[in-house]
C-alpha cells in the first residue's frame, strides 16, 4: 500500500467507526451519524486555516472524537471532578482507538506517536499544528453547537465558557469566529463573554 492509499484507507476507517454513532444530527434535513459530521466539520475548519495541514494533522483532525458515544458522560458524577475526569478519559479513549487503527493500516510509530501527541493536545501554546487543531475544535463548537449548549446551560456559566473558550483561540481564529451567523441571544451572550475575556 503507498502512502496515499495508506492515508485514504486511514479516512475511510475513521469515518466507517464514526458512521456507527447511533445519534443522529439532521443536516440539510437529512439525519446523520452525529460523531461522523463532527469529524468532517472538524477537518473542513483545519483545512481552511492551514489548506497545506500535515497528513498527521488531518488524521488527528479526523479522529479526534473516534467514538465517543462510547463513553457518555452520564457514565460519570454529574460534578466538575466527574466531568475532568471523563474529559480526560475521553482524550485516552480516542488517541488509543486511532493509534491501534494507524498500526493496523502499518503507519510507522512516529506517525502514530504524533496523531496520538496532537489527540492529546500536547504541546497546545508551543505546537502549530496544536493550536490549528484547537482553533478548529472551539470554532465548530461556535458554528455549529452553541445554540445547543445555550439550550442547556445557565448564561452565567455559558459566559464562564465561551470566555475560556476565546482565550484558547488565536487571532485568526477569533477573527473567523467574528464572522459567524449568530442569533442575536447569541451575539448577547458573546459579547458578555468577551468583556469577562478581557478583564
Amino acid at each position: 500500500m503507498n502512502k496515499g492509499d495508506r492515508f485514504q484507507n486511514a479516512l475511510q476507517r475513521f469515518d466507517e467507526e464514526n458512521s456507527r454513532d447511533p445519534h443522529r444530527l439532521l443536516v440539510d434535513g437529512e439525519p446523520h451519524p452525529r460523531e461522523l459530521i463532527y469529524a468532517r466539520w472538524l477537518t473542513d475548519w483545519v483545512l481552511k486555516f492551514s489548506p497545506d495541514a500535515s497528513e498527521v494533522l488531518r488524521l488527528a483532525a479526523r479522529s479526534q472524537h473516534l467514538c465517543r458515544w462510547e463513553i457518555p458522560r452520564s457514565s460519570y458524577e454529574m460534578t466538575r471532578a466527574g466531568y475532568l475526569k471523563w474529559r480526560a478519559d475521553l482524550k485516552q479513549f480516542h488517541a488509543g482507538k486511532s493509534e491501534k487503527i494507524l498500526r493496523e493500516i502499518g503507519y510507522g510509530e512516529d506517525v502514530i506517536q504524533r496523531v496520538r501527541d496532537l489527540n492529546l493536545k500536547k504541546g497546545l501554546g508551543s505546537d502549530p499544528e496544536c493550536q490549528t487543531l484547537e482553533d478548529a475544535l472551539c470554532l465548530v463548537t461556535l458554528q455549529y453547537q452553541l445554540a445547543e449548549l445555550m439550550a442547556k446551560t445557565a448564561p452565567e456559566k455559558m459566559i464562564v465558557i465561551l470566555a475560556k473558550t476565546w482565550k484558547k483561540m488565536s487571532p485568526a481564529a477569533r477573527d473567523e469566529a467574528s464572522k459567524l451567523a449568530f442569533s442575536e441571544s447569541e451575539k448577547e451572550l458573546l459579547a458578555s463573554a468577551l468583556n469577562s475575556a478581557r478583564g
